[in-house]
């Protein structure tokens, strides 16, 4: 996950149990960036604005990303729409979809997550699950071969830090949400970025940033789901 957190102990799942998970290589000025998307439609996954850069590779089916596995499907990207009012420095709007080059061959191995209703929220205190490849701890650098998750808790609005100047001054109740409770220190971390918060059955958040320690923000699904919609109709063949 951007580290499946920042302190506590990830586990790692089970393999393919997560099918909706996709694993994305992203070069960027001569640099390499992991990042976690999830498959929506056969031929469109969602991920954050912030997982941008100039060359992106996508394999869907992996569960050990060191390892070529026979169910591995690695498609190439041929549009990447980012959302038309993201702000970087606010993170406002950091979602985007992007669009594969042909459809995905669905099975157990590789399919599609359940979005929610326009503009329903998680409850506080709905425990949801994140999961990604990114760094399980804050003192290591490495990221994990095989795909690692955690639960996390979804926490109140009120329950950030209200510091005018600290790291949640550009935070926005209607596109984000909270989750991670600071006393036990699950959180996402480098390289989960664009993972999806999973509620249930149901792909609510999408990891965008979090300080050192819980909570971190999610960029709220519901929110956006009449621009997902609209943006897959227009660009579907």
């Amino acid at each position: 996950m951007d580290s499946v957190q920042a302190s506590g102990t990830a586990s790692t799942s089970q393999p393919h149990s997560r099918p909706y998970m996709a694993y994305l290589d992203i070069q960027c000025r001569g640099k390499t960036y992991i990042y976690g998307r999830f498959l929506v439609v056969e031929n469109f996954v969602l991920t954050g604005a912030h997982c941008n850069g100039h060359e992106i590779s996508v394999m869907l089916g992996a569960h050990n990303i060191r390892e070529r596995e026979q169910r591995q499907q690695k498609i190439s990207m041929c549009h990447r729409i980012p959302h038309p009012q993201y702000n970087k420095e606010t993170t406002n709007n950091d979602i985007m979809l992007l669009q594969l080059a042909k459809r995905t061959k669905l099975n157990r191995w590789v399919d599609t997550i359940a979005l929610p209703r326009t503009s329903k929220k998680v409850k506080p205190g709905t425990m949801c699950s994140i999961t990604g490849w990114g760094s399980t701890s804050t003192e290591s650098d490495s990221n994990p071969a095989t795909l690692q998750e955690v639960d996390v808790v979804v926490m109140p609005d009120a329950a950030r830090p209200r510091n005018p100047n600290g790291p949640y001054r550009y935070y926005n109740a209607s596109s984000m949400m909270c989750g991670g409770d600071p006393k036990k220190g699950k959180h996402s971390w480098e390289g989960d970025s664009g993972g999806s918060l999973m509620c249930g059955k149901t792909a609510q958040g999408i990891i965008s940033w979090r300080p050192p320690t819980p909570p971190g923000v999610y960029r709220r699904v519901s929110t956006f789901i009449p621009w997902i919609r609209a943006t897959m109709r227009r660009l579907q063949p």
